[in-house]
């Protein structure tokens, strides 16, 4: 069993902003090499690209593949050349899931403005169901190592209600389900599924959602630390989860919000 994170690798989806990106900041300055998958447009490479030299300069190894991760072709492009990096050495010891990208509308509206089902079935795909499809390839091909963790990020939007936000909170719910059953088939391997349930949290993601500033002062004020969660508190969080002293956390949705969650 490793007993530090140092010379493993981690593969994040979702890698170029938020928690994904403060993700591969915080496990890579413990030494952890860096997969990372992102969809972004020529704009926004820039920032990806310093992001990727900022990680480099830890002294880890680092590729980031801009493809879109829901994509059974990509996955199976990406995952090739993981592979070939990866070759004989150290394998898989920490997956993300951190894919945001949804259909935020109505279910009930005037026409044309309402929740379609391809939209519905786009954002479940995208944000739980890719989860399932990623794990399965990384099992199939002998990727993981034993004490490996899966983690996928999920939100309070899984079992309240915000406007707008029907198709992801499906889609969270059904993340958080997939947790639960990889949690127990994964476990005979040695591998342990957890979600995380961060508080409300000012990303890119977050200001995509009509209302959103009012969303984060509600979670200012509500919340019992007195701030908002901020991505390097579950960049830190997901840290601690991954080493090997926590490998009896299993199938559980651990919250890292200050006590957000827990406030009626």
């Amino acid at each position: 069993m490793p007993q530090t994170l140092a010379g493993s690798w981690a593969l994040i989806l979702g890698a170029s902003s938020g928690f994904g990106a403060a993700t591969a900041r915080a496990l890579a300055a413990r030494g952890m090499n860096i997969f990372g998958v992102h969809l972004d447009r020529k704009p926004n490479m820039p920032m990806v690209n310093d992001l990727v030299e900022e990680l480099r300069a830890t002294g880890v190894r680092v590729c980031y593949f801009n493809s879109n991760a829901a994509d059974a072709e990509n996955r199976r492009l990406v995952l090739d050349d993981m592979g070939e990096e990866m070759g004989d050495g150290p394998k898989l010891r920490v997956f993300l899931h951190s894919l945001a990208f949804g259909t935020l509308k109505p279910y009930i509206g005037e026409t044309g403005q309402v929740l379609t089902q391809a939209q519905m079935q786009m954002t479940l795909d995208v944000m739980a169901h890719s989860l399932v499809y990623w794990v399965q390839d990384l099992v199939q091909r002998r990727f993981f190592e034993a004490n490996s963790r899966v983690f996928a990020m999920t939100s309070s939007g899984g079992h309240v209600v915000w406007p707008y936000y029907g198709a992801v909170s499906a889609a969270k719910a059904a993340l958080e389900s997939h947790i639960r059953q990889l949690a127990l088939e994964l476990a005979p391997k040695q591998i342990t599924a957890n979600g995380i349930l961060a508080g409300v949290t000012d990303t890119p993601a977050l200001r995509q959602i009509p209302g959103h500033d009012h969303m984060l002062e509600v979670a200012r004020g509500r919340n019992p630390m007195g701030r908002l969660t901020q991505p390097g508190d579950v960049a830190g969080a997901i840290a601690c989860f991954s080493q090997p002293e926590c490998y009896w956390l299993n199938g559980s949705i651990l919250r890292v919000d200050g006590g957000e969650d827990v406030v009626g």
